[in-house]
């Protein structure tokens, strides 16, 4: 059997988190695979010790038409069998939001999920990703693959998931419909792992930066790893990391046993 650790984190950046630390901290969670949302660059646009990092292979996908914007990666100390960018769906893939990476024991879904917050337009396309990112994965599953599938979901499912529930029942990330889609996942047999082993309130991934709420605990558990239901058993372990700053979010894991 092989012990595997994944690690996902929204960084905010990935240059501006790199002048903070990345690379210590990098090196101090020494995880077989790091998966990385919202990176705002291309890895050609990087220094050569972030764009590849000693002992990983590392993989981008990032925004066709808007430069600087979203954009997730993968470091991989674990050769996968083959990775893409995207869906197969255009009009989602465009923004540089998926990659996928399949170990062969199981395919990972590094994604960064649209946020809703900006606009009604920019809502309805967070509801339709979500939609063809649900019938992506059940086509997997379908076909008879474990998927592990993390970060930033850009929704607090339940009410624990969130500081203040009632002040943001009408704020997008917190939205009926939102949750609703939420609940449809779960019960369509996917597993949120860090419920597996912490029913704690007061566990969040994300904090409004100009109010000051991370030192207050103010916050938002948005970033997920899940997994299908016949794989749950592989997992051994999830944890989420507030100590670690540099991001208005921070990092989650999970601990794999496989083979």
């Amino acid at each position: 059997m092989a012990r595997l650790r994944l690690v996902s984190w929204n960084v905010n950046g990935i240059r501006a988190v790199h002048k903070k630390g990345f690379l210590d901290w990098f090196k101090v969670m020494d995880a077989d695979v790091v998966c990385i949302q919202e990176t705002k660059a291309e890895q050609s646009q990087l220094p050569r010790e972030l764009a590849t990092i000693d002992g990983y292979q590392s993989f981008f996908a990032s925004a066709a038409t808007k430069k600087g914007y979203s954009g997730v990666a993968i470091y991989s100390r674990v050769p996968p069998r083959g990775v893409q960018a995207g869906m197969g769906l255009p009009e989602f893939d465009d923004e540089g939001r998926t990659l996928v990476a399949d170990y062969g024991d199981f395919v990972l879904l590094n994604i960064y999920y649209p946020n809703g917050k900006q606009s009604e337009q920019r809502l309805d396309y967070k509801m339709r990703f979500y939609d063809a990112f649900l019938e992506y994965a059940d086509n997997m599953v379908a076909q008879g693959r474990n998927v592990v599938v993390c970060g930033d979901v850009n929704t607090a499912h339940k009410e624990i998931d969130i500081a203040r529930p009632k002040e943001n029942s009408k704020v997008s990330g917190f939205l009926p419909e939102e949750r609703a889609w939420m609940d449809k996942f779960i019960a369509h047999g996917y597993v949120d792992t860090f419920r597996m082993f912490n029913d704690q309130p007061g566990m969040y991934t994300w904090w409004d930066m100009l109010t000051g709420a991370r030192a207050r605990n103010v916050g938002w558990r948005i970033d997920y790893f899940f997994v299908n239901e016949a794989f749950k058993h592989a997992v051994k372990g999830a944890r989420i990391y507030p100590e670690v700053q540099g991001s208005d979010h921070c990092p989650i894991d999970i601990e794999l046993e496989i083979g």
